[in-house]
């Protein structure tokens, strides 16, 4: 006998008329499975999840829920009433069982918020207010989790404690989101909403491409006995999707040229017979940075060092990629980079020619009552230039997956996604040398970012990318400039992956040399010159201090990693998490302790 789903809806409809949303969908989710909804910006997979919620009711069908069940949501927007406190919303979560202190407490303290409780909910940045909006949903565990681009404007660290949360979640799980590298190792079903219809599929995310491939294929041969006009519509998608993957190919392949020469360029070419001289670098020479240096006064008014000693050469052509935790300073960063602050030491250079255009995720500029159209062509017309070239403004914009009807829409009606693809249709249409995205893939669809990223391969200007889409990063940039949140930056050639590798590779290059150092300093050692006696008897202990923390994170993953972990005992789960966090920190300030007394010994031996 099948298992029961625990949430389902039946022959759902939504909308009136010819043309509804969606209409007889069949959606069946089993206890425990984790499911990713794919579709375009605009097909209504947000309204769909709002069904799953129970925060609408369809015009016709049912929602099913097992006795029971809660069901956790994490909206795409948070909405914040006026005067409400972080603490204040974390509470609102169970209005029927309002949550105990220790639990809002415990739930803040899971994403690391605990200090925001106070603040005031509406003045909270992206990150923070989905950090909130996290505690929120997830004070108790739920039986259903719902979550709607739940990545969004969190950093790195903060998506990769939400991986590993959901890894141990035991629950069931349908999530929203255009991050490929998060859907992947979270996710092992699709359901795929395309024109109105929901399809299903058990598959892992990296097998999607591939399936919808399939799909279209069987859909055109079945087309051609029935209707050619159907049929040529089917071949005409087969085609995308398999020129699409094409092209994918074709642009990594010169994104790995270019990850060669930005190596060249660094000094430490991957290919020997690659060199670049002096002479080619300064004539393609966009930005030229030596020694800079950021630091900001913190709550006790003493600096705090975001970097310092930051030098960089950037050609025109060039793809930089930045990362950080949030307030590491990778807006400090593009800011004295483009030249629009000043260091507080050291200088840059910024090519006189440089025309510079900027994508801010914050969406300002756009005005919700003009129509698509007028925004596009604020001096009248229907043609929009783009990149010195007229364009009809329809065509153009159907090249951003718009349709005709929307074209004379007031921006009010486009979904938060919709809004981000009309920003990046007029940045792209600008003649620019230099364009800066800032997280521009928030709120998009696979359609658009595969567009996104088609667009930016063919740009032949430089471009500097701020993003914690970690999939994203592997197919756009030819470097990583890596704010680790230690007052440093560094540069590591090729795309994320690659960062991670040779991250790693640093750090056991610091402890291979650390641990040989170890056996080569002679005795008695309080007598060297550069290290005191305790400075000495620490580096000693320091290899042993690693080990061990090491052991202690990969004891306290394991623990976590038990897909009952959280709901045999929060409070542990709670405590352990902690346990975790502090461990990491432990282990990063013990390996740069033992960076400094290792260097510190070195220039004395």
């Amino acid at each position: 006998m099948a298992e029961p789903p625990i949430i389902a809806l039946r022959d759902v409809s939504l909308g009136f008329g010819p043309d509804p949303l969606f209409s007889d969908i069949e959606f069946q989710l089993l206890p425990g499975e984790r499911a990713t909804l794919v579709g375009r910006n605009g097909c209504g997979k947000t309204t769909l999840m709002k069904l799953l919620a129970g925060a609408i009711e369809p015009d016709g069908g049912e929602r099913f829920l097992q006795p029971g069940t809660r069901v956790a949501w994490l909206p795409q927007e948070p909405v914040f009433k006026p005067n409400e406190t972080a603490w204040d919303h974390v509470a609102s979560a169970d209005p029927d069982a309002p949550p105990e202190d220790y639990e809002i407490s415990a739930a803040l303290d899971r994403f690391g918020v605990r200090q925001l409780a106070s603040r005031e909910a509406i003045s909270l940045s992206g990150g923070e207010a989905r950090k909130i909006s996290l505690a929120r949903a997830l004070i108790r565990p739920p039986d259903v989790l719902l979550l709607d681009e739940p990545t969004n404007h969190l950093d790195l660290i903060a998506i990769q404690n939400l991986e590993d949360f959901i890894l141990s979640f035991g629950g069931a799980l349908v999530v929203i989101s255009h991050d490929r590298a998060f859907l992947d190792a979270v996710t092992q079903r699709l359901f795929w909403l395309e024109r109105g219809t929901l399809r299903t599929a058990k598959k892992r995310f990296r097998e999607f491409d591939a399936w919808v491939e399939q799909i279209f294929e069987e859909e055109a041969r079945a087309a051609e006995k029935l209707d050619s006009k159907l049929a040529q519509e089917k071949r005409w998608l087969l085609r995308g999707v398999t020129a699409r993957r094409k092209r994918n190919q074709g642009r990594l392949s010169r994104l790995h040229d270019m990850r060669d020469a930005r190596s060249a360029l660094l000094g430490k070419p991957r290919r020997p017979e690659l060199k670049i001289n002096e002479g080619e670098a300064k004539s393609r020479m966009a930005i030229e940075a030596k020694g800079l240096r950021a630091v900001i006064p913190d709550a006790s008014s003493v600096e705090r060092v975001l970097f310092e000693n930051f030098s960089t050469r950037i050609l025109k052509g060039d793809r930089i990629g930045i990362i950080g935790p949030n307030g590491a300073g990778k807006t400090t960063l593009i800011r004295m980079l483009t030249g629009d602050l000043e260091p507080h030491s050291g200088k840059v250079q910024v090519a006189k020619t440089l025309e510079t255009a900027y994508f801010d995720q914050k969406r300002v500029g756009l005005d919700p009552a003009e129509t698509l159209w007028r925004w596009m062509c604020p001096m009248g017309g229907d043609q929009v230039m783009v990149r010195g070239r007229p364009r009809h403004v329809v065509g153009y914009l159907k090249d951003f997956n718009f349709d005709v009807d929307q074209v004379k829409s007031p921006i009010s009606t486009l979904s938060g996604g919709e809004r981000n693809r009309l920003l990046l249709a007029k940045l792209l249409a600008r003649p620019t040398d230099l364009m800066v995205l800032d997280e521009p893939t928030n709120d998009l669809d696979m359609d658009t970012l595969d567009l996104l990223e088609d667009a930016l391969g063919e740009f032949g200007g430089t471009l500097i990318i701020v993003s914690h889409d970690r999939d994203f990063l592997d197919r756009t940039v030819a470097s990583i400039v890596a704010l680790e949140g230690d007052g440093q930056a560094r540069e590591f050639v090729g795309g994320y992956q690659d960062y991670l590798r040779q991250r790693d590779d640093r750090v056991k290059d610091r402890r291979a040399t650390g641990e040989h150092k170890k056996k080569a300093l002679p005795k008695p050692k309080a007598d060297r010159e550069g290290l005191t006696f305790k400075e000495q008897y620490e580096l000693d202990e320091l290899p042993s201090r690693i080990a061990k923390l090491e052991h202690d994170i990969k004891r306290i993953e394991d623990a976590l990693g038990k897909p009952d972990a959280y709901a045999r005992d929060p409070d542990r789960y709670s405590k352990l998490t902690d346990w975790l966090i502090k461990s990491r920190d432990d282990l990063e300030v013990a390996e740069e302790r033992w960076l400094i007394l290792s260097e510190k010994a070195e220039k004395v031996a």
